[in-house]
């Protein structure tokens, strides 16, 4: 589940993924969320495996209470990508939480020198069509840009450091497409 508002302002991340066994992820989840004093906060993110594991489960339940906004769907733009994504909107649907949309990541790869987004994945595009055949809005796509990962790396703001590149020109765009569906 994820809830964005603003990328400058404070965030928490909970990431989620094996070797935790099932049980395991459920108590660390229960803590982390129990257990912590958060304050207030803009946005809680948690970043979970794809499919729809315990994890989901285990998150929803514990954020019952405070109605989360919705859910941003991460994918890229291969096929066993997608046909996944589908169950998680079904989970999604099943379980009353509104899909805010799809983003798809690695989105081609930005040139560290010249910043030329080249396809990787094929010409692009299904990711969009997919979101459109799941009547879901698609929020942007995001290229693989050195320059972000290194800011990340670096615990620099990319937006600050890297305010032209194509990833953060992404991102800034991802962002406001989802304080849209937010409003």
């Amino acid at each position: 589940v994820c809830v964005c508002v603003r990328l400058d302002v404070c965030a928490c991340v909970l990431r989620t993924t094996p070797p935790y066994s099932s049980l395991k992820s459920q108590d660390l989840i229960t803590k982390f969320l129990r257990d912590t004093f958060w304050g207030r906060m803009h946005a809680l993110v948690f970043d979970t495996p794809p499919g729809t594991s315990d994890e989901h489960l285990s998150v929803l339940k514990l954020l019952s209470k405070t109605r989360p906004s919705g859910a941003v769907i991460i994918t890229t733009p291969q096929e066993v990508a997608m046909d996944t994504i589908a169950r998680e909107l079904t989970f999604c649907r099943k379980m009353g939480v509104r899909v805010l949309g799809i983003v798809e990541n690695m989105a081609g790869f930005a040139c560290p020198c010249c910043e030329e987004v080249t396809q990787i994945f094929g010409n692009g595009g299904s990711v969009a069509e997919f979101a459109a055949r799941h009547g879901v809005p698609f929020l942007g796509s995001v290229p693989l840009d050195p320059c972000l990962g290194e800011a990340a790396e670096a615990g620099v703001n990319p937006f600050a450091a890297h305010p032209t590149r194509p990833g953060t020109l992404a991102l800034r765009a991802v962002v406001t497409a989802i304080e849209t569906q937010l409003a």
